[in-house]
């Protein structure tokens, strides 16, 4: 018989996992409860992404009180990779790194393992964060609110989207291997937990998240297609860069409406 953790871990799980908030209630799980909150934290990845889209936003606009609107957003994104631990900031880096400088299946693996960045790693990451930056700028007033939290919700949810497009490599590890094959109800809530954001979204444009969802579902295949056939399915850093390319489109489609 499966042990299931209690009805109130599973969320708390995704902001622990996604955050540095501290979650002591965690620590009362035994081993067996707390990988099963794990598990099933995924299908809360798009709200607790919602909710840290909101911590930006707030930031952005605050801040504006005081500084031109580049300032005020780079300091919201400076406190939001701390209060993440740039956690797909580094995904980026690692992935950009070992899919854009190798071939060879093992390769790919060892340099996705490596705690150091290449050219491409940099190049790629200084051009993601340089086009989120100047996407969010491009929107103005409350729509660029709207788009800074949809986009964070999105993003979570199309680590969800990899995940059930691309199952873990076997000889792969981290956290994509940790949650092994996506529970089905995992994969429902986090349509349902992605709502608010697909909500705000729509407020942005009439045809925006018509269209944000046709380039996403493009995007995944793409990257589901090339991680399969180069090391034969998803990894931790396959899932963040799929999040943070997935905020990044978000932002270009909006700012392009």
């Amino acid at each position: 018989m499966r042990i299931r953790a209690p009805f109130w871990a599973p969320p708390l799980m995704a902001v622990q996992f996604l955050t540095r908030v501290p979650v002591p209630w965690l620590a009362r799980l035994d081993s067996a409860r707390a990988n099963d909150a794990f598990v099933r934290s995924t299908g809360w990845l798009p709200l607790v992404g919602s909710g840290i889209g909101c911590v930006t936003a707030i930031l952005f606009t605050v801040g504006q009180m005081w500084w031109p609107p580049l300032l005020a957003l780079l300091v919201a994104l400076a406190v939001e990779a701390w209060l993440t631990g740039a956690f797909h900031e580094d995904a980026v880096a690692d992935f950009c790194d070992a899919f854009g400088g190798v071939r060879d299946a093992e390769a790919t693996r060892r340099i996705m393992k490596d705690s150091r960045i290449g050219s491409y790693g940099t190049l790629g990451l200084g051009l993601a964060l340089a086009l989120r930056v100047a996407a969010t700028l491009a929107v103005p007033g409350a729509v660029g609110i709207y788009a800074i939290v949809a986009a964070a919700g999105i993003a979570r949810w199309c680590a969800v989207l990899l995940m059930a497009m691309a199952p873990p490599a076997a000889t792969g590890g981290g956290v994509a291997k940790d949650i092994g094959r996506l529970p089905r109800r995992s994969f429902w809530l986090a349509a349902v937990t992605v709502l608010p954001a697909f909500t705000l979204l729509a407020a942005t444009g009439r045809w925006t998240a018509s269209i944000v969802l046709v380039v996403i579902a493009g995007m995944l295949v793409r990257i589901a297609r090339g991680v399969r056939r180069r090391i034969g399915g998803s990894t931790g850093d396959c899932l963040g860069f799929a999040a943070y390319a997935g905020q990044v489109v978000v932002l270009l489609v909006v700012a392009g409406a």
